[in-house]
Order: C-alpha cells, then sequence, then structure tokens
C-alpha cells in the first residue's frame, strides 16, 4: 500500500518522539504512545510519547528543581536564549511549516505566515526581558519612598490549542522564559509535533533542561489536573474553548492561582455603505479564509449595510470560489483539510442547520448532503469546502456560535445603532472589525463594540507588539505587547523610611 506521506518521512524523524522533560526527549513512564494523524488522508505521521500523571509530576519537579536558578540568571542571558531560539526558527521555517501542515492540515502558505508570526513572539520577548520596569518615588504624605519591584510568578502551566501549534505556544512560552518563570506545555493532541520540534532548538539554543517541559497527551485531563491541583504551579495559561476555560478556572480557583485565558469568539465583520468596497472584500477574505477559518480571530458574522449587500456577498463569492482545496502540502492548495472529522462534522452540521432555518447557499456543499459532500473526490481526508450563506436569520445557531471553518455567514442591516447592537449581540467579546471611510464613524463604533480588540479597515490584526485578548466570555489577561510579560510577573512593593 502506498505511503501518501512517504515524501516526509525523512523529516519526521527529526522530531523528538517523546515527551521533552529535563532538557531531553524521554519515553512516557508507562511506555505508552499515540498517533499523530494526516488529516488530509488519515495515515499516521508519527507516534508520540502519551505523558502520564506521574510524567506530569516529574516534569513539575524538573520545573522546580531549576526555577530559582533560571528566575536569578540574568535577563540579558534569557534573552539572548529566546533571540538565539528565534534565530534557529527561521533556520528550520520550510522544515516548521511542513510538519505544521502535516499535523494540522492548513495549506502551506498559512504555516509559513505562522511560522513567522510565532517565531516574531521569540524576538519580542527577548527584546522585552530586559526592559522590564519598577518604580522608586516618594510617598505623597512625606512618610518615606515607595519602591515597586517585579518577580516571576513561578511554575507556569501552559495549554495550546491545535489550530496554531507554534504561535500559540510562543506566545506563552516567550514571555515566560522572558520573566525568569519555569513552564510546562501541555500541547493539542492532534498537533505536539510542531512544539515538540520548537523545544529541540530551543535545546540548541541553550536553554537549562528542566525550564521548558512538553507534555504530549490523549489524556489532557489527567495531565494537567495534578498540574493545576497542586500549589507549587502558580500560573496557568490556556487558549481554547470558553467551555473549558471556564472548568479551569474554577480549578485555579482552589489554589488562587494566576490565570490567562484566551477563549472563544464569534467575531463581527461590519461593512457600511461608505467602505471601499474592494478593500472590504479583501479585509473580509482574509479575516474568513486565513487558517482555513480555524482561528478565533476569524470573522464569523459579516454585516453589512443594506445598500451594498448584494455587491459585497457577490464580491466575497468569488472571492472563495477560486479557492483550491486540497492537502496542504500540495502546492496548489489554497484550502486545506479540517484538523479532523469532529470539526468537518460539526461545520457541516452548523450549515445544514442554517439552511433550515432560512438561509440561502451562495457557494458551497449541498446541505441535503452533508457531511459526505464535504469530502474530497476520493472520499478521504477531513475536507470541507469555502461556503457563503446570506439571508441568515439573526437568531440562527450559526449567528450565535462560533464556526472554526471557510463559512461566511451574511445578514444585512440598515443603521448603525442596529448594526453596533447585533454586533453586541453574543457572550462573546474577543475580536472585531469594521470598514468605513467615515473617521468619526470607525472611531465611534469601535469605542462602542464590545470586543478586546477591533480592527478598521483591516482584516488581520494581530500583531505582537500589541495586546492580544478579549473581554466577555472570551477570556481574561492578555498576550504580547508590552503587557504580555506582565502576565508572568508578580509586584512588590518595598515601603522605606
Amino acid at each position: 500500500m502506498t505511503d501518501p506521506v512517504a515524501d516526509f518521512r525523512e523529516l519526521l524523524e527529526q522530531v523528538p518522539a517523546g515527551l521533552w522533560i529535563g532538557g531531553t526527549s524521554v519515553d512516557a513512564s508507562d511506555g505508552s504512545t499515540f498517533s499523530v494523524d494526516d488529516p488530509a488522508t488519515g495515515t499516521s505521521l508519527l507516534r508520540v510519547a502519551d505523558a502520564t500523571p506521574d510524567d506530569a509530576n516529574t516534569a513539575l519537579e524538573s520545573a522546580l528543581a531549576v526555577a530559582d536558578e533560571w528566575a536569578a540568571t540574568a535577563p540579558r542571558k534569557r534573552s539572548e536564549i529566546l533571540r538565539a531560539t528565534y534565530d534557529l526558527v527561521q533556520d528550520h521555517a520550510d522544515d516548521m511549516a511542513t510538519i505544521m501542515t502535516l499535523e494540522m492540515g492548513k495549506a502551506l502558505p498559512d504555516s509559513k505566515s505562522e511560522i513567522t508570526y510565532g517565531g516574531e513572539f521569540l524576538r519580542w520577548f527577548a527584546e522585552e526581558a530586559v526592559r522590564v520596569s519598577g518604580r522608586f518615588t516618594p510617598s505623597p504624605g512625606g512618610t518615606g519612598r515607595i519602591m515597586v519591584t517585579h518577580a516571576p510568578v513561578g511554575v507556569a502551566l501552559a495549554i495550546t490549542p491545535w489550530n496554531f501549534p507554534l504561535a500559540m505556544g510562543t506566545r506563552k512560552i516567550g514571555p515566560a522564559l522572558a520573566a525568569g518563570c519555569t513552564m510546562i506545555v501541555k500541547p493539542a493532541q492532534e498537533t505536539p509535533l510542531t512544539m515538540l520540534y520548537l523545544a529541540k532548538l530551543l535545546g540548541e539554543a541553550g536553554l537549562p533542561g528542566g525550564v521548558l517541559s512538553i507534555l504530549p497527551t490523549s489524556k489532557a485531563a489527567d495531565v494537567t489536573e495534578p498540574l493545576i491541583a497542586d500549589p507549587r504551579v502558580r500560573k496557568i495559561s490556556f487558549t481554547g474553548s470558553t467551555p473549558v476555560g471556564r472548568s479551569l478556572l474554577g480549578q485555579a480557583a482552589e489554589n488562587v492561582q494566576r490565570t490567562s485565558m484566551e477563549l472563544g469568539g464569534n467575531a463581527p465583520f461590519l461593512v457600511f455603505d461608505d467602505a471601499d468596497l474592494d478593500k472590504a472584500v479583501e479585509g473580509a477574505f482574509a479575516a474568513k479564509t486565513r487558517n482555513g477559518g480555524e482561528a478565533c480571530t476569524a470573522a464569523n458574522r459579516f454585516l453589512v449595510q443594506e445598500g451594498i449587500a448584494e455587491q459585497f456577498t457577490a464580491a466575497l463569492t468569488a472571492k472563495m470560489k477560486s479557492m483550491v482545496l486540497g492537502p496542504g502540502y500540495d502546492p496548489k492548495t489554497t484550502l486545506g483539510p479540517m484538523v479532523n472529522t469532529k470539526q468537518q462534522t460539526s461545520i457541516a452540521k452548523a450549515v445544514a442547520a442554517a439552511v433550515a432555518d432560512g438561509a440561502r447557499v451562495r457557494l458551497g456543499a449541498d446541505p441535503e448532503n452533508l457531511p459526505n459532500s464535504v469530502t474530497s473526490t476520493d472520499d478521504a481526508g477531513c475536507y470541507y469546502p469555502a461556503t457563503v450563506l446570506d439571508q441568515v436569520p439573526a437568531d440562527a445557531d450559526i449567528v450565535r456560535n462560533e464556526i472554526f471553518g471557510p463559512v461566511a455567514v451574511i445578514s444585512t442591516f440598515t443603521a448603525e445603532d442596529e448594526a453596533i447592537e447585533a454586533a453586541n449581540s453574543t457572550e462573546y467579546g474577543l475580536a472585531a472589525y469594521l470598514y468605513t471611510q467615515d473617521l468619526d464613524r470607525a472611531l465611534r463604533v469601535a469605542d462602542k463594540i464590545e470586543s478586546g480588540m477591533v480592527g478598521i479597515n483591516r482584516g488581520v490584526i494581530s500583531d505582537v507588539a500589541a495586546p492580544f485578548g478579549g473581554v466577555k466570555q472570551s477570556g481574561i489577561g492578555r498576550e504580547g505587547g508590552s503587557e504580555g510579560i506582565y502576565e508572568y510577573l508578580t509586584t512588590k512593593y518595598i515601603a522605606l523610611t
């Protein structure tokens, strides 16, 4: 039988297949492994060690053993290790992008973009490591002096998702290491290979053993729950769904651990009738199809003013129709498979329900034959085609819930206040987008939208130098920017005479 990923076997052999503990790749304590599969074919790429609760404890002891030494390491030294890792990521960018595409499915151009983006967090926090500041001021009452300093919060646990296997890790690892924290990372079961490869590069860059551990596992709760229950773990950082985030917050409350939660999104994309339509369509296409739509910042609801709705819909449909569905590592592909059959089926059901509610299919699979019609011609892989729905009822489930796939859902509005009300009619508040050529309107609407991030005439807003995070049920805390490192630092006030 032909091996569909035979051309990549030599590269995959370069990935450490064990747990990364103490600066080396080791077997799971019980010798167990699980398979990481190619979502384009279902083929097993590699079997990796499957961490157990005992392995979690070993990783924690390893982190504690070097915690004081790493905290006392000069900020410049920490900076140099992060910068050296950034350079190694650039040197291995093509290999890392291929590994990412193999395990997650996204088209290779998306993976290459993520390697650039994810690597930048290492460079950014290499620079921030030496810029942590305090203050020294006289007391306003003249009774003494106030000194404020910062210290590493302690051992941190990072739980990362499958959709951005590198960037969601480096956005946590970068500030944690820069701040002087040791860290344990539990990557998603679907996509541990990119993170294990990064661990190898960090070791080559000189990161001391024990400072960072990587625990791939098929039994996430078995590994994370005992770590969170241990009071020696002082920080929890999670990116993922809101229901899981709520559960983790409850667990962290027992030991009053610091938390950062980047949770679900339901981003509105507002297009006013004075918008530059060509730019709005380009921005909408980028906001919807980046990462195959499997992004928490992806535009989930397109709210278009009535006078331009048909023109906008026709133009966006033409753009999305041009996407080429196929294996992410095929050079012709611009839309790879979804990460797994669960995600594929979830999208298919959401579209079918929307059509049943009255939505019209402008582009996409036949809703009468879902999910079968969403697969490729040889019926293999977790494919879902680019889809456009319009005339979507405001109360449809597909409007209220995150789609996480290449489906554009278009509704209309008449007046500005109506658009703002629709944009805010969700429990989520991560990202939002709006297109208008009226600066007063842009700032007015941006101020009223309940969201942690707003893009004005921009369809991609993520930037390592900006704080990333949401409001309402989309989470707490911020990652990236100058704010990101302080999520891993405690503040101490020292009173002086």
